[in-house]
């Protein structure tokens, strides 16, 4: 579970990064393109961390059923 972490954090640190960052350069030079593609990193971003939070559930309740 440590590198299920650990790849899920670096995925979701990449795409909030992304998504902060075009949404500053849309504020700064007001392209559209970059808020589209704030918006497409921020749900892939909750998607990403929706799955995480998921597994982490479900992997302790199937830990729990197995050692019951």
């Amino acid at each position: 579970m440590v590198v299920f972490r650990w790849v899920m954090g670096v995925i979701a640190g990449l795409l909030a990064g992304g998504s902060v960052l075009c949404f500053v350069v849309f504020m700064a030079f007001d392209i559209p393109v970059f808020l589209d593609r704030a918006r497409v990193l921020r749900r892939w971003f909750t998607t990403v961390a929706l799955f995480w939070f998921n597994v982490e559930v479900w992997g302790r309740v199937i830990w729990t059923i197995i050692h019951w």
